[in-house]
């Protein structure tokens, strides 16, 4: 089977590494690389031995690719995307997947005219714990997240709710299979003009609750996910790719006793298993494993307590929110 020829735009601290799986992995055909910014991209594509490109459209005329990735500021992901979309391009979207809901929308239309995938990246759902994780979970009651860590200066045109916690978002949504009941949210804004602190919690139909805390001006690091059921309680460390699951066992003559596990599957680069998982919906057109329905999801979540935070500050509801930049 012919190898699906794919390219990156924007190669940055990300995308860079977008371009670095690409060509290893079998099945794809890395064909050229695009940035902006013309020493970037020339490095970039001299290491991995591909043509440059500074234009977007110069890219698409002569690469001929059947698939991106696309690693530009959020702002940018609705015009990049739907100029690629229109030429029959299907996508990878680094999330979120973009600044307004709307234009998620149209591009949903957009992908189902002209039948292509279209991928949202959030990463850790390739975590190898995480996936461990989908397969144990049944019932859980209480959820609670932290993706903590110190100032970097690398991100700087949204907050920690669109940069980190729609990480989180995504997760627990994929993890609880119930409606939201409702959304709150707080946060501040310590070293940049957008929220570097932020904590919210969800509240779900079925009587879930999840808490999520995020920080990037937080001195220790820190990604973990605890998931509470009744009968156990679950830990992932996301850097680390372990779980431990704690439960209590009747023992004779000792009553309960709590039992400590840590289970052992084989632990694999997130970032390489997606891009193959996208490059295997390209080629066989089949539904991604986080498609753009989800990305809408958790970008609605996020906009709903983004309101919360910079505007009336009411209880929210995700399918009320809109985000204006």
């Amino acid at each position: 089977m012919k190898d699906v020829r794919v390219g990156v735009v924007g190669v940055g601290h990300l995308g860079v590494h977008h371009a670095r799986v690409y060509s290893e992995i079998l099945g794809a055909k890395l064909v050229g690389v695009v940035d902006i910014e013309e020493e970037r991209a020339l490095a970039v594509a001299e290491n991995l031995g591909v043509p440059a490109y500074t234009e977007l459209d110069r890219f698409l005329d002569e690469a001929r690719p059947d698939a991106l990735s696309i690693v530009v500021p959020t702002v940018n992901h609705f015009e990049v995307a739907e100029k690629a979309m229109e030429r029959g391009v299907s996508l990878l979207i680094e999330k979120p997947v973009t600044a307004r809901t709307e234009e998620a929308e149209e591009l949903l239309r957009i992908a189902s005219d002209r039948n292509l995938v279209l991928q949202v990246g959030h990463i850790e759902r390739f975590n190898s714990a995480v996936q461990q994780v989908r397969e144990m979970v049944h019932d859980p009651f209480y959820i609670q997240s932290r993706r903590v860590g110190p100032f970097s200066p690398r991100i700087s045109d949204v907050g920690v709710v669109l940069d980190l916690m729609i990480h989180d978002v995504d997760i627990i949504l994929s993890l609880v299979h119930s409606e939201i009941a409702d959304i709150s949210a707080m946060g501040r804004c310590v070293r940049t003009d957008h929220e570097d602190v932020a904590s919210a919690q969800i509240r779900f139909e079925n009587g879930t609750i999840a808490h999520i805390l995020v920080s990037r001006v937080t001195e220790k690091r820190m990604r973990t996910l605890e998931i509470t059921e009744p009968e156990r309680y679950l830990m992932v460390n996301y850097e680390t790719q372990d779980v431990t699951l704690h439960h209590c066992v009747q023992q004779q003559g000792r009553g309960l006793v709590e039992v400590v596990e840590h289970p052992v599957f084989q632990k694999r680069e997130p970032l390489k298993l997606e891009l193959q998982d996208f490059v295997r919906c390209v080629r066989e057109g089949s539904e991604p494993l986080v498609g753009l329905r989800d990305g809408k999801r958790a970008l609605e979540v996020c906009v709903a307590m983004l309101r919360q935070i910079h505007g009336d500050g009411a209880v929210g509801r995700p399918e009320a929110a809109q985000l204006v930049l």
